[in-house]
């Protein structure tokens, strides 16, 4: 008895074509590696088109056209080129170099005693656009004694008119800005005069030279390809290491109370002022009455009030302005009577009263109004003569 052979798959089944793991997981796989790639490839695209660069005038790796990134990437091509952001980073880098020359920009920032430091350094050094305290530690006898910085600038170069290599060899520059002027007895050289000095002035001392550029403009990156202004740079930097120091803003270390800034005499000037600011003070505070409303004790008559009143004017002789109440009095009881007003004029006041009583109207002005000097308050009579005209108009009023 023989066994059935078993029956061999057909071409077209699931069996003949063996699915193996790993084609099942790059199924899988394949979609999620290719969305993770692009995304790594556009992130590294947009981090490289996002780089940030420091600014900033004269910054030695901005792009920005005030920075000097292009220049120094031309000194690397032959020498090295040190940054430094302090005095201190400075002196060790040229302390640590054989044959080394040092940069200054924006010398402001360095302390008096971080200055004389450098310019002990014995090495060659330029400084571009020195303050005055820089250019007295590094080139005595220097002086600025000038500005030239036309509009137009950018189409009319400086010629060089010296003996100095670098600057004869560099030719035509746009240095304009600082002009300075050497003394007597200093062996300077001056190139590339304008107004009243030059714009590049070197003094030898010993064994190394100090230069002074007034401006660091040709030095940008905007600038950099004009005229002899990069070959001008080339030249005055001719050593084997360039020391570049752009000193970084000085930090504030600790703080200090306005107490401590005050001189002492100050403080003390203090003690009288508070002294006499109190006495102005208890004097100008002291009480002169009530300081609110307070109701009166006892209840006053009307005619006590006008017999005490009328005591003060005849203890003063203060006729006219009794007069002048008495006159006051009957314009304000009888205006209304008169369809006059408050602000009624005089004219239309002596008409109205003058038709009313039957007088003349020459005679109620005087009474009323008179010009010049006021006959009834020559004398107390004369106050009684007033009032009793005063009454009888009043009467012939009503």
């Amino acid at each position: 008895m023989t066994a059935p052979s078993p029956e061999a798959p057909a071409a077209g089944s699931p069996a003949a074509r063996p699915d193996s793991a790993a084609r099942r997981f790059w199924r899988a796989a394949r979609f999620p590696a290719v969305l993770a790639a692009a995304l790594v490839t556009v992130s590294v695209l947009m981090s490289l088109g996002g780089e940030q660069f420091p600014t900033g005038h004269l910054e030695p790796r901005s792009v920005s056209p005030d920075g000097t990134r292009a220049l120094v990437n031309v000194l690397r091509e032959d020498r090295d080129v040190e940054v430094a952001r302090s005095s201190a980073d400075a002196a060790a880098a040229v302390g640590a170099a054989d044959d080394a020359v040092l940069v200054v920009f924006l010398d402001h920032r360095l302390l008096p005693a971080e200055l004389d430091r450098l310019a002990a350094l014995d090495v060659d050094t330029v400084l571009v656009r020195p303050s005055v305290r820089s250019l007295s530690a590094f080139a005595p006898g220097v002086e600025m004694t000038g500005r030239e910085l036309p509009r137009d600038y950018l189409e009319r170069p400086l010629d060089p008119n010296c003996d100095l290599p670098a600057a004869r060899t560099a030719g035509p520059a746009y240095v304009h800005g600082e002009l300075y002027t050497a003394g007597p007895g200093t062996g300077a050289v001056g190139c590339y005069p304008a107004g009243a000095g030059d714009a590049l002035v070197q003094v030898s001392g010993g064994d190394t030279t100090t230069t002074v550029l007034g401006n660091g403009d040709p030095w940008t990156n905007r600038l950099l390809d004009r005229g002899g202004d990069a070959a001008l740079a080339l030249n005055l930097l001719d050593a084997e290491t360039v020391v570049w120091l752009r000193p970084d803003p000085p930090r504030e270390e600790g703080t200090a109370t306005l107490a401590e800034l005050l001189p002492a005499g100050v403080l003390w000037s203090l003690l009288p002022l508070a002294a006499g600011l109190a006495l102005l003070v208890v004097w100008q505070g002291r009480r002169m009455g009530a300081l609110v409303h307070e109701s009166l004790p006892v209840v006053v008559r009307a005619s006590e009030t006008t017999e005490g009143r009328a005591g003060l004017y005849r203890s003063r002789k203060a006729r006219d302005r009794v007069a002048d109440a008495l006159r006051s009095g009957f314009l304000d009881r009888h205006s209304a009577r008169l369809g006059m007003g408050p602000d009624a004029p005089r004219e239309a006041v002596v008409a109205a009263v003058a038709e009313r009583t039957g007088g003349d109207p020459g005679a109620v002005e005087a009474l009323l109004y008179p010009k010049g000097a006021d006959p009834y308050a020559a004398d107390d009579d004369g106050l009684l003569r007033l009032a009793a005209e005063l009454d009888e108009r009043s009467r012939r009023l009503r």
